[in-house]
């Protein structure tokens, strides 16, 4: 038996288990690979970080300096989750068993977007998700919003004032309320309703607009992606029994991040906060450091049984 599970090799996950290992306990993550952080090919608001750093890197340091403690790493898509005597069993897509004492799940948030050619490529790049992060980075641009009637229409009117212009493809034709129209027309936002057929780049992630299935041409120097029905992973922690918001996020504890499930937390996305690299990190830590304090009493706990 381990004596921490974490599932979800993000940043989350990891900065727990670099803190887990320092702790000196045996520590195994269980990650599907991909996953949100693993788009984004540019965090752009990381201390420490100036010109950037591609969630993929982050990741790969991440693990080496994990695995400089000790911590154990094995790809795996974990399917079911239950209590199981003092701990707790996992079950990954193959029927592999994984047993240990507490649990971790940062298993993070996948946004929903068209698989539409080489708009991947662009992610982080000239591409965002996150107006919190990234209205910077459309500053004095020309800026294209893909998304679906009221939830694209919403992030157009939180980036207005940041790009130079804007412009609103409703790709997929979803219904736009007369509301959310009005305040687009007063804005000025020219409102699209059209699929987007192709995504232009030049070079590297440098996007350049798109092509709608009419063969409209839409330049922008920036685009944006709002689809709305993100999918929020906390299916194990459901199955465990943990109290999950209509969303799907989880609550735990504010404090130690632990779940309504004693032995169980949650870090990062699946949790209840803005959706931060760095508060994923610091959520991490936090939950981490709150696991090595329930595995040190568990110990002295056997440890007075045994003496007795």
């Amino acid at each position: 038996m381990e004596d921490a599970l974490i599932v979800g090799g993000g940043i989350a996950g990891l900065q727990a288990a670099i803190q887990l290992g320092r702790g000196g306990h045996r520590v195994l993550v269980l990650d599907a690979g991909g996953g949100r952080s693993s788009l984004c090919r540019g965090y752009h608001n990381v201390l420490g970080w100036p010109q950037g750093v591609s969630g993929e890197e982050l990741r790969r340091l991440g693990r080496e300096h994990a695995e400089q403690y000790g911590v154990r790493f094995v790809q795996d898509r974990i399917m079911s989750a239950k209590k199981q005597g003092e701990g707790f069993l996992l079950t990954g897509e193959a029927g592999a068993a994984y047993e240990g004492a507490v649990l971790l799940v940062a298993t993070g948030v996948m946004d929903r977007f068209p698989p539409l050619d080489r708009l991947k490529e662009c992610m982080g790049i000239t591409v965002y998700v996150c107006p919190d992060c990234d209205s910077y980075e459309i500053r004095g641009k020309r800026t294209v919003v893909m998304g679906a009637g009221d939830v694209g229409a919403k992030m157009a009117m939180t980036l207005y004032g940041a790009a130079s212009s804007l412009v609103y493809v409703n790709h997929e034709r979803k219904a736009i309320t007369e509301e959310e129209r009005q305040n687009l027309k007063e804005k000025g936002i020219t409102v699209i309703e059209g699929a987007i057929r192709e995504v232009l780049v030049e070079g590297d992630g440098k996007f350049k607009g798109v092509v709608l299935e009419n063969g409209e041409r839409v330049e922008a120097e920036r685009g944006f992606i709002a689809f709305g029905g993100n999918e929020v992973r906390t299916g194990l922690l459901h199955q465990l029994g943990a109290e999950r918001m209509e969303s799907g996020h989880v609550v735990v504890d504010p404090r130690t991040k632990e779940t309504k499930v004693p032995g169980v937390w949650a870090a990062g996305d699946i949790g209840v906060h803005s959706e931060q690299l760095t508060i994923a990190m610091g959520e991490g830590m936090q939950a981490a450091i709150w696991m090595h304090k329930a595995l040190v009493a568990r110990v002295n706990k056997e440890q007075a049984v045994g003496a007795t």
